[in-house]
């Protein structure tokens, strides 16, 4: 049947084989159909009268039907209706259909609804439509997604038998069910989110996680190991339960998952609901849940914790925090869009913020500024603020590493542009003619603002030795003294620094400012941020974790994002 050759692209029958695949993705997609799936969709072929039946004189009993296209030069006849094509190709084609769009396809006539349960179809829109990766059939077997994470939050004391069921039974499960009544009904909370948590703010990942939908908490790493990575703890899961429907389940705690519900209320914002709270109570009382509480978020006791202050606002923390037993309110947020003026790429990044620890904050761009706003923050400075606002049209020229280590020589540098910064500002100059400050650039005061250089590659008005070979556009990086670190793992060159100004409060965001400071780009990854008036030094790392669902549809919305940030957490 040359037809059904040339045609053919999914499973084989007894009527065609299909052409070999050079695609290694196709191929595997391809193979996916099994026997008892392919000799049903034979049989299609063979049996049934299809959607046109006898009384619209399409047959499809065999190759000896007649159609109503005619028949080309070699004998074969030509489809002319999609109801004519072979169910194979049929396959084909409603799996590269949008799922919501197979229920209609599955009302026009009784071959399309059959041919809609061949479950390589569901399967493709679940891979294609949500990341799935696992084969349902072989996931309880499967390894660290589903079983080692959540057995091990079991705590070991309590029998195992009490929790036999950790995970749900998929012998009877298959993709439409997973994609019909599981992430079809919970696409709308995939993505990037932000719990309503006070001060403290938070990152949370939906995600599509084998057969689960998953919501992980992003922590940083325990103060201060800003290089380590990101550390993950599930807050609740969502999985297909008994008779086709989704259960929710809180999995804050340590006595294993339990009952959860999720409540979605509107498109960028849903609420969690734990039903079984005595699950995150412990044996020893808040005493012990403290302990673990503490060892868990900083990775030390409280005895070594020398700070009184630090210990002040760790008590502080757990105590606020603790009192939501995982019943948040969370809004969706999204990462920056990328543009070409950009200084690096913008993103997540994690920074040391003295006794408060570490924090995470989002850099985007916008014009001629960059901005790092908190999503996780403190009492101080809560989440959702401003905390660095990077002018990008003052750069600034270190002096050599000498100079360097002199903080007044550093504070009269940038202490002069902060100074014409706000003349001009007081002046009501346009960003558009504002020129840079500084000695070292005044050269480049004709030039305007959006003609800077902002690739990482050229350094403009500020040449400096070079630290790295080959690199044209590093200069040598020294904290000055009496300015304090949380660490000495901040590099020793740096590639561009610009004028900025950070945010400072008192305790419960009181008599807020904006005190000048020098940011300093180290390379495509880090960078840091010099509090002259706090006399201490941030440094960023970024998050390379891959986050899915989460880019913006466009630049208006993400405007939009950051502008509802501070009320959100203010």
């Amino acid at each position: 049947m040359a037809v059904c050759a040339r045609l053919c692209g999914v499973g084989q029958s007894r009527r065609c084989r299909r052409r070999p695949r050079q695609n290694q993705q196709d191929q595997a997609s391809d193979s996916d159909m099994d026997d008892e799936e392919e000799e049903r969709i034979v049989g299609l072929r063979r049996g049934d009268a299809g959607c046109g039946g006898p009384a619209s004189g399409v047959n499809t009993a065999g190759p000896s039907r007649v159609h109503r296209g005619g028949i080309d030069g070699a004998g074969h006849p030509h489809p002319q209706a999609l109801s004519e094509l072979p169910p194979e190709l049929l396959v084909e084609i409603f799996s590269l259909l949008p799922g919501t769009a197979l229920p209609n396809v599955a009302l026009v006539c009784k071959t399309f609804r059959q041919i809609l349960n061949t479950e390589t179809i569901w399967r493709r829109r679940c891979m294609e439509e949500f990341h799935m990766k696992e084969d349902l059939r072989k996931l309880e077997g499967g390894g660290v997604s589903s079983r080692d994470l959540y057995v091990k939050r079991i705590n070991p004391p309590v029998k195992s038998g009490l929790f036999v069921k950790v995970l749900p039974d998929y012998h009877h499960m298959d993709y439409k069910d997973v994609y019909t009544h599981l992430l079809h009904p919970y696409r709308h909370i995939l993505g990037l989110w932000q719990p309503d948590i006070g001060p403290y703010g938070g990152l949370l990942n939906v995600v599509v996680d084998g057969s689960f939908i998953i919501g992980w908490m992003y922590l940083p790493p325990h103060d201060p190991r800003v290089e380590d990575p990101m550390r993950r703890r599930p807050l609740f899961r969502i999985h297909m339960g008994d008779g086709k429907k989704a259960t929710v389940e809180c999995m804050y705690g340590h006595k294993g998952p339990h009952k959860g519900d999720i409540q979605i209320v509107r498109k960028d914002e849903f609420s969690t609901k734990c039903n079984q709270t005595d699950h995150h109570r412990m044996a020893g009382g808040r005493q012990e849940e403290f302990r673990t509480w503490l060892e868990e978020e900083w990775g030390r006791t409280l005895e070594e914790i020398f700070h009184e202050h630090m210990q002040e606002l760790i008590l502080m923390k757990f105590i606020y925090t603790s009192q939501y037993d995982n019943c948040l309110t969370y809004r969706r947020i999204y990462l920056p869009p990328v543009m070409p003026s950009d200084l690096i790429e913008p993103g997540l990044f994690k920074g040391t913020y003295g006794s408060h620890g570490l924090e995470i904050v989002m850099l985007s761009f916008h014009g001629t500024s960059a901005r790092a706003t908190k999503l996780t923050g403190d009492p101080n400075v809560p989440a959702g603020q401003l905390t660095l606002d990077i002018d990008l049209s003052q750069p600034l020229v270190l002096p050599d590493l000498q100079h360097q280590r002199n903080i007044d020589e550093l504070s009269r540098l940038v202490l002069g542009v902060h100074e014409q910064v706000q003349r001009q500002e007081r002046e009501g100059i346009p960003a558009t003619e504002k020129v840079p400050a500084g000695d070292a650039c005044a050269d480049a005061a004709a030039a305007k603002v959006a003609e800077v250089d902002h690739s990482v590659g050229s350094d403009g008005c500020q040449p400096g030795p070079s630290s790295e070979p080959g690199s044209s556009d590093s200069q040598p990086f020294i904290l000055p003294l009496g300015v304090m670190a949380r660490n000495e793992v901040y590099p020793r060159s740096c590639r561009k620094c610009f004028y900025g100004t950070g945010l400072i409060a008192g305790h419960g965001f009181t008599s807020p400012e904006r005190t000048p400071g020098l940011f300093v780009l180290f390379d495509q990854d880090r960078f840091g941020f010099i509090w002259l008036e706090l006399k201490s030094f941030s440094l960023y790392i970024r998050l390379t974790d891959h986050l899915a669902h989460a880019h913006a549809p466009d630049l208006e919305r993400f405007e939009a994002m950051l502008r509802n940030m501070q009320s959100w957490t203010s």
